[in-house]
């Protein structure tokens, strides 16, 4: 179950109801019966730091290249060179 915000328009009333992110409900005001539309707000999620993917799970002297770019052995290749097998 999933809660969400609604705002009458008649009287400007926020409250909140839970209901399945499913259904699609028609949520009356409490206060004066008049169909309440929903309110959209931002996440409360928020990232600090130094990022969260550039820099996640490496050495700090390490850059990020591609496949093509890599020219070091993954422990598959044959011939001990990325470039042959396509990693």
């Amino acid at each position: 179950m999933a809660r969400y915000d609604y705002r009458c328009p008649a009287c400007g009333k926020v409250f909140e109801v839970e209901h399945p992110m499913s259904e699609r409900p028609e949520i009356c005001c409490p206060a004066d019966g008049t169909v309440c539309e929903r309110v959209i707000s931002g996440s409360a999620i928020t990232f600090v730091g130094s990022g969260f993917y550039n820099t996640d799970m490496r050495d700090s002297g390490e850059t990020k290249t591609t496949s093509s770019e890599s020219s070091s052995s993954c422990g598959g290749c044959s011939g001990g060179d990325c470039g042959t097998c396509g990693h």
